[in-house]
């Protein structure tokens, strides 16, 4: 049984509340539990590649991994970096159920894309969760993305379908995995329940974080290859590359 909270009854209206921001606890005076120079402060997404989003110095290039080895999606769209207190918020949200801090994250994200669109970028046609698996679902209560997409498809009036895209087998986690080891452990881990509905679709996946990209990479192939004729990522934030460690 799914344990997936009601976006509309489990987090507060923020029209119907006294806002606060929600990192400094100041007045916000605005529709978003956010002060202005707190936002100001969040750690937003710069020079990035083109294709994956990763920062990198240059604007308008692709980052290494993209040019030898491109991710079968067009383009990522997310907002920040993920570091403080960008990082803290997700795993709020991700880990110990805050939703008004997935809520605000995922509003910020919302008027990103708004930005976009205005410039004219296509709106996709729907918007499709990264899925957990089911025991993780079942541990966890719920599926942030899940709730991430909903926010999102709600805001900005473009379908969500909930059952299109399904995990269909338990898998590991991807941390600490190489990018072999990563694609060996999604092999055949995905399904889509109707592929009329994504055939000659614009599809756009909605994840919390994209890390190295081999899901949704791995997800972008299954719908392309069952009719779809794009599929981009919208994600809250963005990881850098790992730092090496000097000895």
């Amino acid at each position: 049984m799914s344990c997936q909270p009601d976006i509309i009854s489990k987090v507060y209206h923020w029209l119907k509340s006294k806002q606060n921001c929600l990192l400094c606890d100041a007045p916000a005076r605005r529709l978003l539990a956010l002060c202005e120079p707190c936002e100001a402060e969040l750690p937003w997404l710069q020079q990035h590649c083109q294709q994956c989003a990763l920062p990198i110095p240059d604007q308008h290039a692709l980052c290494a991994d993209c040019t030898h080895h491109p991710p079968l999606f067009t383009q990522v769209m997310t907002p920040f970096e993920f570091t403080f207190p960008v990082d803290t918020l997700i795993s709020r949200f991700k880990y110990q159920q805050n939703w008004p801090y997935g809520q605000l994250l995922s509003a910020l994200l919302r008027q990103h894309l708004e930005y976009y669109f205005d410039e004219g970028i296509k709106r996709p046609d729907l918007l499709l969760a990264v899925p957990l698996a089911k025991g993780r679902q079942r541990q966890r209560g719920y599926n942030q993305a899940q709730m991430i997409c909903d926010w999102l498809g709600k805001s900005l009036t473009i379908h969500n379908p909930k059952h299109l895209l399904l995990r269909t087998r338990e898998t590991i986690s991807q941390q600490g995995l190489n990018a072999t080891a990563r694609r060996a452990n999604l092999h055949n881990a995905f399904q889509i329940t109707d592929p009329a509905q994504i055939k000659d679709k614009h599809i756009v996946l909605v994840d919390d974080v994209l890390t190295t990209g081999t899901t949704c990479s791995i997800i972008s192939g299954i719908l392309l290859a069952q009719g779809a004729a794009r599929v981009d990522v919208y994600c809250l934030a963005r990881t850098g590359k790992p730092q090496k460690v000097q000895l």
